[in-house]
């Protein structure tokens, strides 16, 4: 009985010692195995092995980190002159229905200027609604004019000179101007030589001064 208890106490000695240097040997194991990242753009994988490599287009450096395009401001001064053509309508409407220009000046090569227009003024000085387009080097800016915007008379009947005062506001554009905005002041003339019969036309000259910035994105 006491050599059955002894060999018991033998195998559990055996079985622990086995139990320990198992032990050991998954703690070495673990200790030898070490982890890395692996970079691919903006994918990360993390890889572990006793001598662990990144996959094949990975890399163990880390790619530098990008800064977004700060928005930016272009100042702006520019003088525009060509031809309206305007079209007078019932009830005192008028209307611009083309605008070509050319303009001059620190514009950023938008040279070109399009754009219509409308009022129905009753008295001296009134408010207007009107968009434009300049352009130039692949590039346009949109301007809307705001409510402050406004046009006056110099008579009440023509011939008479109309003052152009106001803002305009930018509206985004395309090029390098996409998504653009700020306000440019405006002021600019232009004549009114005809009587302004219903349905009768004319076409005459304007200038306009452009200045403010541009806010770019």
């Amino acid at each position: 009985m006491k050599v059955q208890r002894r060999k018991f106490a033998q195998i559990l000695v055996a079985f622990a010692a086995i139990s320990l240097v198992a032990g050991n040997v998954s703690v070495a194991n673990a200790a030898a195995k070490k982890t890395i990242t692996c970079y691919k753009g903006t994918v990360v994988k993390k890889v572990t092995a006793t001598s662990p490599k990144c996959p094949v287009g990975y890399t163990t450096t880390k790619p530098a980190a990008t800064t977004a395009t700060k928005a930016g401001s272009v100042a702006f001064s520019g003088t525009y002159k060509g031809k309206i053509s305007i079209l007078f309508g019932d009830g005192n409407l008028i209307q611009v229905t083309k605008v070509d220009g050319t303009g001059t000046g620190n514009v950023s090569g938008l040279t070109g200027m399009s754009g219509t227009a409308s009022a129905v003024p009753a008295n001296l000085c009134d408010n207007f609604d009107g968009k434009g387009v300049i352009t130039g080097g692949g590039n346009s800016l949109n301007l809307t004019f705001d409510s402050s915007s406004q046009g006056c008379a110099d008579s009440d009947s023509a011939p008479a000179t109309i003052t152009i005062k106001g803002s305009a506001k930018i509206t985004g554009g395309s090029g390098k101007y996409a998504g653009a905005s700020g306000t440019l002041t405006v002021k600019g003339t232009f004549d009114i030589n005809s009587k302004g019969i219903v349905n009768s036309s004319e076409s005459t000259s304007f200038i306009l001064d452009l200045a403010g910035n541009i806010i770019t994105k």
